[in-house]
């Protein structure tokens, strides 16, 4: 391994960085917020652990809201280079990776998320290339990018100007969780279901997200419709290449990283979303353990002990460790008594020890838990129809066309027709055209 770090992600022909950044380093240290059963309590625990990097933001124009910047920028998907005038909000997210702003876009009017990252110049910033690449309803789109000066010398900051939308998943849990309320189980489907949408897109372009939790999906709470966002640790799997094993943040992370595997596939994403699944339905994440031991030992809680032959699918390395031995705790007693069953038949099949056991995103859209979402008289809980869930790209329908006539319901067959999709004489794209590739 490389002792090289990679900031952000970047592309080189080094080993990737140990810890990218929004991960959390294990048996680190942490304040966190836990339910109980008087409603939510601060607990002491330990601290995460992150590469911390220096930045300064203190500059007149981006504490301003009536001052106008203006930069040259490029296109997100063109390249092409165009005056961007804007002026800055506030500031709505940062971290070890950087500082989010939320911005006006003058010409326009429109609002815009603002996200600023220390570039490593000696590197191709991977999350840019990833940006550049995707376009998809459920994903947040990336309208321009530009460089700007720091404060130190030699310092030069990437901007990502992306899509602005006001909340996440993340938040919306919480409202309910406080209030001591279940989410509503059409807005668990109707969440669920555009994150698989979106990871079936990304997957079949060979990109794995790695950081699939609910403060990394967001929410437009008036139209229903989820955008995956911050693919700053994302990157285009390759077969035969390692990875970094600690990637994905707690809570979230799938058992073959917990136990060390870099041959991981995007069946890490689809464990990932099991956990934001049954999260939402439980008003607090399953499996709330603060180091890899203590995460592996809340999953051993439900899903029982590996068998040798599932801890050989996750690590080889692992087949002759002794663990101890815990009978499965049926997901039917882990939920709430009148949960669907097909709730529950589909996080049992999604959060599998054995990786390739597990759904693949595109499968799980299918699953008869969604079946509500293809009626075309479901409506939101506001009584406005739902957002667009079928209109499909040829890319889409390709990943599997066996599964067409599951994806799509009847009703969704003349608007498909009319953008030159006949689902009845589909010839899909090969699996050369669908995947996507990095300069």
């Amino acid at each position: 391994m490389s002792s090289k770090r990679r900031p952000n992600g970047g592309t080189s022909n080094v080993t990737e960085a140990k810890a990218p950044h929004n991960t959390t380093m294990p048996n680190g240290p942490v304040n966190g917020i836990k339910v109980g059963s008087n409603g939510f309590s601060l607990w002491p625990s330990r601290v995460e652990h992150r590469i911390t990097l220096s930045f300064s933001f203190n500059s007149s124009c981006e504490n301003d809201p009536l001052k106008v910047i203006k930069v040259v920028a490029s296109d997100g998907k063109t390249g092409e280079e165009f005056e961007l005038a804007y002026t800055v909000t506030k500031v709505i997210g940062n971290g070890s990776f950087g500082v989010v702003f939320q911005a006006k876009l003058i010409n326009s009017g429109d609002e815009t998320a603002i996200k600023k990252v220390l570039q490593d110049k000696r590197f191709k910033n991977r999350e840019l290339q990833i940006m550049r690449l995707v376009s998809h309803p459920n994903i947040v789109g990336l309208k321009a990018f530009f460089y700007s000066n720091g404060e130190k010398r030699d310092e030069v900051y990437l901007n990502l100007v992306l899509e602005y939308v006001p909340e996440t998943v993340y938040r919306a849990s919480r409202v309910y969780a406080k209030s001591k309320q279940t989410m509503p189980m059409l807005c668990i489907k109707l969440y669920m279901y555009q994150l698989f949408r979106s990871l079936a897109y990304i997957h079949s372009l060979g990109i794995c997200h790695r950081d699939i939790k609910p403060q990394n999906l967001l929410l437009n709470p008036t139209t229903g419709v989820l955008k995956l966002c911050d693919f700053g640790s994302a990157k285009i799997l390759v077969a035969g290449e390692p990875n970094v094993s600690y990637i994905c943040s707690r809570y979230y992370r799938a058992p073959e990283l917990i136990f060390g595997a870099t041959n991981y596939t995007t069946n890490i994403d689809v464990w990932s979303t099991g956990c934001v699944m049954a999260e939402l339905m439980l008003g607090q994440p399953l499996f709330p353990g603060e180091s890899g031991i203590d995460q592996l030992v809340e999953i051993i809680k439900v899903l029982g002990t590996p068998t040798k032959e599932q801890i050989k699918t996750m690590n080889p390395n692992y087949m002759e460790h002794k663990f101890p031995q815990i009978k499965p705790h049926p997901f039917s007693k882990v939920f709430r008594a009148r949960t669907p069953p097909e709730a529950i038949d589909l996080i049992s099949r999604l959060l599998e020890y054995t990786p390739s056991n597990r759904l693949t995103a595109i499968e799980a859209m299918c699953h008869p838990f969604f079946d509500e979402l293809r009626n075309p008289e479901t409506r939101l809980p506001t009584g406005k129809e739902l957002p667009k869930l079928f209109d499909f790209t040829e890319q889409e329908l390709s990943i599997r066309d066996d599964l067409i006539s599951q994806l799509v319901p009847q009703h969704a067959e003349a608007e498909l027709k009319a953008r030159g999709i006949d689902i009845h004489n589909f010839v899909p794209l090969t699996q050369s055209q669908m995947r996507a590739t990095l300069d």
